[in-house]
């Protein structure tokens, strides 16, 4: 893999992150749109994915997934964050990134277990 910025890594792994929720969602059996959309807000905002992120680094990450998060937390942005402070934007670009590495790596059973993760992270904190 051509060693992508962190931004670009948080890129592809937004729009990977996306549609696994997107696919876990329809796997609980929801089907109506408007319910599909409120609960994926719940793991795709910059709150859930930073929350997710929290619970990763508390489990234990590998040095390369941590320098992958690092290169997606540190990366500078001229997007100011709609609904989240900076600390916890910053968190959910660098748990992006991580995605996006993963993904670009190919490391599928990796990246399986970190969503798995990420998703009873989100839903623990719900309850």
């Amino acid at each position: 893999m051509t060693l992508a910025n962190g931004l670009s890594l948080a890129y592809i792994g937004d729009a990977y992150y996306e549609l696994s929720i997107r696919k876990y969602l329809l796997d609980q059996g929801l089907t109506k749109v408007n319910d599909l959309h409120k609960q994926a807000i719940r793991f795709t905002s910059a709150t859930g994915q930073g929350k997710a992120m929290q619970a990763l680094l508390e489990s234990g990450l590998s040095e390369t997934e941590i320098g992958a998060f690092r290169r997606g937390r540190n990366s500078e942005t001229i997007r100011k964050p709609k609904n989240a402070d900076l600390a916890t934007y910053h968190l959910a670009t660098g748990f992006e990134a991580l995605i996006g590495f993963l993904y670009l790596e190919g490391h599928q059973e990796r990246l399986d277990d970190i969503i798995a993760k990420s998703i009873l992270a989100v839903e623990q904190n719900l309850e």
